[in-house]
């Protein structure tokens, strides 16, 4: 069984199993998370489809770790100018364990 759920302005697809990379959850490595917008359950042609959530379902998961993505450098400059200005940024994440999916 499979189910789409929706955090942090994403949708990913999971089943049990699963460890997926999110965005960052205020939450300690080895807690449980628990997340109740599923838009989609099911297996097979047996799926039911949320409007825009499948009311009561639920995906229960626990933190793996929490970390810094790789590095992305952002560079501007003005041509003839003399500007120039580097900077760096790193996305923090979550990375989850699926745990069980209930309808």
């Amino acid at each position: 069984m499979y189910a789409i759920i929706a955090t942090g302005g994403k949708q990913y697809r999971v089943k049990e199993g699963d460890e997926i990379i999110i965005e960052k959850l205020n939450v300690a490595d080895g807690e449980a998370v628990v997340f109740d917008q599923v838009l989609a359950a099911g297996e097979g042609a047996d799926i039911k489809v949320g409007t825009p959530y499948i009311e009561g379902a639920k995906v229960e998961a626990k933190a793996v770790e929490s970390g810094k993505g790789p590095k992305v450098i952002i560079f501007k400059y003005k041509n003839k100018k003399d500007y120039r200005n580097k900077k760096g940024h790193r996305q923090p994440f979550t990375k989850v364990k699926i745990e069980s999916i209930a309808l």
